[in-house]
């Protein structure tokens, strides 16, 4: 973690050093990325022309090891545009810094990416979510530490970022109206974000519902407070993988059956992002596919 202004400079060496060496890997200017949550990668399996280069190979990167995070960068076409995707996230519970679990995202700022769309799998809160639903994210409570703690680095934003819109209201409109056209429905809520690993108790799945959450899962958060202290736009979908509401006497949390559940939806997502991003303007700059 920054402990002193003289570390900014260090640390903005690595930024710089993985951006290099990643736009030196992948073809065009890819204007928009993805992240990629649990169970949820074979997303990146529908990226055309895909340069895939491995966390381990990218400078300064972490190493994912959470359960259905493969742990690739991906560059290709999606939607008929060039889009860029971390095929799994890394997570505070790994134990990662805030600032090594979002250092992804500030090398695609340096890379030219403009808008970030996440995805994770979420427990359910909300009484009238579903295994299987789909939520866009509209506003999240944040239960991590954050990630901009410490000196500020005003390359890439000011000391207080806004947060009164962190989820883009247009890219939310427009995914509406994309999901009614193809008849899949959508939930829209608010994201707690905790520091897991353990999953949460039947109380806080109550505490978290009573003030005002929908889904809660252990990411997400994070990346999206340094994408908008970065001025990215962000877009961001979960998979309700459980139902934190109800628990019948031989009820458990299991991760096998959080991964099965978000597999099951990542054919609607899947189908949901690229449409996302085929129908996206110039209002939100993008980056046509380049020949392979």
């Amino acid at each position: 973690m920054y402990s002193t202004e003289k570390d900014i400079i260090p640390q903005n060496n690595r930024y710089q050093e993985a951006a290099a060496y990643l736009a030196g890997r992948i073809q065009g200017s890819p204007l928009t990325a993805i992240i990629l949550g649990s169970g949820l990668g074979v997303l990146a399996d529908k990226i055309e022309n895909a340069t895939v280069v491995p966390y381990r190979e990218i400078p300064h990167f972490a190493h994912a090891t959470a359960i259905g995070h493969k742990g690739n960068m991906i560059c290709g076409c999606l939607g008929g545009k060039q889009v860029l995707a971390m095929q799994g996230r890394f997570h505070y519970y790994e134990g990662y810094t805030m600032q090594e679990l979002t250092f992804p995202v500030r090398v695609m700022k340096l890379l030219g990416i403009k808008n970030l769309l996440v995805s994770n799998a979420a427990g359910g809160i909300n009484h009238s979510f579903k295994v299987g639903d789909l939520m866009i994210i509209c506003d999240h409570i944040n239960m991590m530490p954050n990630p901009l703690t410490g000196p500020n680095d005003a390359a890439f934003g000011p000391r207080f970022p806004d947060m009164t819109r962190a989820y883009d209201r247009e890219l939310i409109r427009l995914m509406e109206t994309i999901a009614s056209a193809q008849g899949i429905p959508l939930k829209k809520g608010v994201y707690v974000g905790l520091t897991g690993p353990s999953y949460e108790t039947p109380a806080e799945y109550a505490f978290y519902g009573r003030v005002g959450g929908d889904a809660i899962g252990m990411s997400t958060v994070p990346e999206v407070i340094v994408a908008r202290h970065a001025g990215l736009r962000v877009f961001g979908m979960s998979v309700i993988t459980n139902e934190g509401y109800h628990f019948a006497d031989d009820f458990v949390n299991d991760a096998g059956d959080v991964i099965r559940a978000a597999n099951e939806a990542a054919g609607r997502m899947t189908l949901l992002f690229s449409e996302l991003i085929r129908k996206m303007d110039d209002t939100f700059p993008m980056g046509d596919c380049v020949e392979a």
